[in-house]
C-alpha cells in the first residue's frame, strides 16, 4: 500500500523565519546607525565613515549569513542533509566573518569595546592562541554526534550553537583582518596561523569521510533530498569540510604571502632602471648640448697627464 502523498514531508517547502529576518534586519539597522550617525563625529571632518569597499564587504558578509541561516539552506542542512548542514558551517566560518570585519572601521570597533575592561577582555581574547584554541573547540564540539543529534531537536541549542560558532569565527579571524591595528598579525604568522586553523577540522572531516554506518542518526531520513544516501551525505560532508575548507585557508594563506613579499622580490629582481632617467638623455630635453668646439677649448685648458718612460733615467745619466 503507498503511503499517502499529503503524510510525506517536502523538503523544498518554504518555511518562514522570522526570528532570522528579526536578527539580520537588526545588525543592518545597527551598522547604518553607526555609519550615519556615529560615524560622522568619530573621524575627521569631511572624511567618509565608510568607504565603499566597506559597504560592499558588509552587504556581501550580511548576505551569506542571510543566506545561511534561512530557507533552504538551513531546512535542508537541520532536517535532511549533513553536507548542507556542512556547508552552512562554511558559510558561518570562512566566508562571512572576514567580510564583516573588512566592513568595520577601526573607529567603529574601537566606539563598541571602548578603552577599559571590554578592550582589555578582547586584546586577551583575540590573542592568535587564545582565538584559535575557541574556534577549533567550538568546531569539535559541533560535530560531537550528541550534541548534533539534540541540537536537531531543539531549536533553542540550535540557535546558541550557530550564535557561538559565528562569534568565535570572528574571533579567530580578528587577527587576520580585523579592523584594530594592534590586533593584527604580521603577514608571515598570519600564513602560519592560518595553515594551523586549517588542520585541526581534518580530524572530525576524515572521521565522516572514512565512518562506517549512520554518524548521526537524526539524518537518517528516509525523505532523501538528490538522491543522496546517509553515507554517501557523510562522505560529502567530510570532503566540504576538509578539501573545501582548507583550500579556502590556504588560498587566503597564499594571497597574503605574495601580497606581501612578490613586491619587493619583484623590485630587488627587476631588470628596470631604477630611479627618474636623467634629463640629459631625454630627448628634447631644454638643456642645451656641448657643441666641438666647446670640448676641444675644455681639452686645450687643460694639462696632458705626464708619462714616465724607462729612457728618463738614462738621459738623467
Amino acid at each position: 500500500m503507498l503511503a499517502d502523498s499529503n503524510t510525506i514531508p517536502d523538503p523544498w517547502a518554504f518555511q518562514p523565519h522570522p526570528e532570522v529576518w528579526l536578527l539580520i534586519a537588526s545588525l543592518i539597522g545597527a551598522y547604518i546607525y553607526l555609519a550615519r550617525v556615529i560615524g560622522p563625529k568619530a573621524v575627521p571632518a569631511g572624511e567618509a565613515p565608510i568607504s565603499r569597499k566597506q559597504w560592499w564587504c558588509f552587504a556581501g558578509g550580511i548576505g551569506m549569513l542571510w543566506a545561511g541561516a534561512d530557507w533552504p539552506i538551513h531546512d535542508i542542512g537541520e532536517d535532511y542533509l549533513y553536507s548542507v548542514h556542512m556547508f552552512q558551517h562554511m558559510i558561518f566560518t570562512y566566508f562571512a566573518p572576514p567580510l564583516l570585519l573588512m566592513a568595520t572601521p577601526e573607529w567603529m570597533m574601537r566606539t563598541l569595546v571602548g578603552s577599559g575592561r571590554t578592550y582589555r577582555a578582547a586584546t586577551w581574547l583575540v590573542k592568535p592562541v587564545v582565538a584559535g584554541f575557541l574556534f577549533n573547540v567550538i568546531v569539535m564540539v559541533t560535530h560531537i554526534p550528541l550534541i548534533v543529534n539534540a541540537s536537531a531537536d531543539n531549536g533553542l541549542l540550535h540557535y546558541l550553537l550557530h550564535v557561538f560558532v559565528v562569534l568565535l569565527a570572528l574571533l579567530m579571524w580578528m587577527p587576520v583582518v580585523g579592523p584594530v591595528p594592534e590586533w593584527q598579525m604580521k603577514p608571515l604568522g598570519k600564513c602560519v596561523y592560518l595553515f594551523l586553523m586549517s588542520v585541526v577540522p581534518t580530524l572530525p572531516a576524515g572521521w565522516l569521510t572514512f565512518a562506517e554506518g549512520t554518524v548521526y542518526k537524526h539524518y537518517r531520513n528516509p525523505v532523501r533530498v538528490w538522491g543522496i544516501d546517509v553515507t554517501a551525505d557523510q562522505q560529502l560532508a567530510g570532503a566540504i569540510m576538509k578539501v573545501g575548507g582548507a583550500a579556502f585557508l590556504w588560498g587566503v594563506t597564499i594571497y597574503i604571502f605574495f601580497k606581501k613579499y612578490a613586491p619587493s622580490f619583484e623590485h630587488e629582481n627587476s631588470y628596470r632602471r631604477a630611479g627618474r632617467m636623467p634629463a640629459a638623455e631625454i630627448t628634447g630635453n631644454e638643456e642645451s648640448m656641448l657643441t666641438y668646439d666647446e670640448v676641444s677649448a675644455a681639452f686645450d685648458r687643460s694639462s696632458p697627464p705626464l708619462v714616465e718612460t724607462e729612457e728618463a733615467p738614462r738621459d738623467q745619466r
